[in-house]
């Protein structure tokens, strides 16, 4: 326990990026998702095929192969990215995948009477959808959302295949050193648990604010 106070600044340099990384690519991957979910139900067949192709690759595929291509395999095409930035684009076209699913079914619990009433009263679709739809259907999508938030935040250890020191490439790296295991691999899982949490706890005040305001 004393390697783990001693090293602890380290660890916690690692959980920094480990939020960093969930934040940005949820960021990125929320609006991913509202696009690919609105593609879905509003757009042509094209647009709507896309969208839907690209959810089943997505979905289809270990997000540690899409992290290997994004990292690995655009060089061959001479796309050379950093360890962080094919991080943040591989875990918010991945999480983007998730989120359209959560999103779709949200905005089709909506009762097609709102954008019924919503039309007859002049409101064109794109007001329809921003005024009425979405915000009740984030009130239906905030629970599955925090969940998907919370398996990205875990999901972000596999970015150490790419060296990005994380909160698990941290502990690795003092493995490495000290050659003692267990006090680092209890810590980040204390870690990870407390920042879990944390989330939890934001997107249920969330979820009540939303639920008073309908």
């Amino acid at each position: 326990m004393e390697l783990v106070l001693d090293n602890l600044g380290f660890l916690f340099k690692g959980a920094y990026y480990t939020l960093l990384i969930t934040i940005v690519s949820m960021f990125f991957g929320f609006f991913i998702a509202l696009f690919v979910a609105i593609a879905r139900l509003k757009g042509n067949r094209l647009i709507s095929n896309l969208a839907r192709g690209y959810v089943s690759i997505i979905r289809g595929t270990p997000i540690i192969v899409q992290i290997f291509i994004i990292y690995y395999g655009l060089p061959d095409y001479g796309i050379t990215l950093g360890p962080l930035t094919a991080a943040y684009i591989s875990l918010s076209i991945n999480i983007g995948a998730y989120l359209s699913e959560t999103f779709r079914g949200a905005i089709l619990s909506v009762p097609k009477g709102q954008t019924e009433a919503a039309l007859s009263l002049n409101m064109s679709p794109w007001q329809t959808m921003r005024k009425i739809i979405l915000p009740q259907a984030a009130r239906v999508a905030i629970p599955p959302m925090g969940n998907t938030f919370i398996g990205m935040l875990k999901e972000t250890s596999l970015v150490s295949i790419v060296t990005v020191t994380e909160l698990l490439r941290s502990a690795q790296l003092l493995i490495a050193q000290y050659y003692i295991a267990m006090p680092f691999y209890i810590s980040i899982a204390l870690m990870y648990w407390l920042m879990s949490m944390f989330f939890s706890n934001i997107l249920n005040r969330i979820e009540k604010k939303l639920s008073k305001a309908y």
